[in-house]
């Protein structure tokens, strides 16, 4: 099989996966959040509402395809695609197996945080096309968001690259099977900068309690607030994926991917390890979306820029001091 055959066959398959997977999260998600809302969620459509998440895309699908007549119709139609595309074109580099990884790309670190960040372009796109004051803030909350973001982000994905020495996420998913399966074995700067990745990577996806760009109680829907149909879905649906992406990659750049206890001698192994630690962190971004409140745009941009930037600069720093002082790093 050639090398662009097996990418393409490969990529199809963690498409369908991520997609299937963000499906059932949203089923997930509706239980979890009842529970501990003391609800019952989807019981109806399905056994225990399974189905429900399809059911969803059935009624969307059904519903009217609406464009503001005032607004840009060739952006508002590009928007939610390429939120999606965007969305999931950053798993094609996530090796969850040694094998099984759609494009293993010696710059994958730099391809995911590129990608990641025109999810923004998209999501002003929406704003600004749907000639909506609601939407254009909702999109320029978001751009506040991003820009602050994606500095804390992008500092802490330094860290395990500094330390191994590789910007390729097989390479660092290799190298922390050879220190106690994870980058964050030395606890300073390693396990600091797998938090502040983590709330980053929730701030990106613009999750609670970072969701300013959706805040219902202050903008109804935001830049989505004009879409309808499967318009809507897309961006439903790409948020979960670029929610389920980012855990994938947290998994790789801190937790061993798909490294650990004896999985050299049984590859199947591997992929376990790997979806544990990926639903791991998704449950625990769910679990933060329904536990905390939002923070006002003050509050969320004075965190970045006054706690998260200035540590992750400093957590760079101790990394390659790391490497040069300590024996025995790459």
């Amino acid at each position: 099989m050639s090398a662009l055959l097996r990418g393409f066959v490969y990529g199809l398959l963690v498409v369908n996966a991520v997609l299937l997977t963000s499906a059932v999260n949203i089923w997930f998600e509706r239980k979890f959040s009842a529970r501990m809302q003391s609800r019952v969620g989807p019981t109806r459509v399905g056994p225990l509402g399974l189905l429900q998440p399809f059911a969803d895309v059935a009624k969307l699908m059904s519903k009217e395809d609406t464009v503001p007549a005032s607004g840009n119709r060739v952006l508002f139609t590009a928007a939610p695609l390429l939120a999606t595309v965007c969305a999931l074109a950053a798993a094609a580099v996530v090796p969850f197996t040694p094998d099984v990884v759609a494009a293993d790309l010696d710059v994958g670190v730099l391809w995911v945080l590129a990608v990641g960040s025109i999810t923004t372009i998209a999501i002003f796109m929406a704003g600004w096309a749907s000639n909506n004051k609601f939407a254009l803030l909702g999109g320029m909350r978001s751009i506040a968001q991003a820009v602050s973001y994606e500095v804390p982000l992008v500092l802490s994905a330094m860290v395990p690259v500094v330390l191994s020495g590789t910007m390729s996420l097989s390479g660092i998913v290799t190298w922390q099977s050879e220190h106690l399966w994870i980058a964050a074995w030395p606890l300073i700067p390693g396990l600091p900068a797998f938090v502040i990745f983590f709330l980053a990577m929730t701030a990106e996806a613009n999750r609670i309690p970072f969701d300013i760009p959706e805040a219902e109680s202050e903008l109804v829907a935001g830049v989505t607030t004009e879409y309808s149909g499967m318009k809507f879905a897309l961006f439903y649906v790409g948020e979960y994926a670029h929610t389920l992406v980012g855990s994938a990659i947290a998994s790789a750049l801190f937790l061993g991917g798909w490294s650990g206890p004896m999985a050299a001698t049984m590859p199947w192994l591997g992929l376990v390890y790997m979806v544990v630690k990926t639903l791991f962190l998704f449950f625990m971004i769910t679990w933060v979306r329904w536990s905390l409140v939002r923070f006002r745009s003050d509050q969320l941009l004075a965190i970045c820029w006054k706690w998260l930037v200035p540590i992750s600069v400093g957590l760079v720093l101790v990394a390659a001091l790391w490497v040069e002082l300590v024996p025995g790093v790459h």
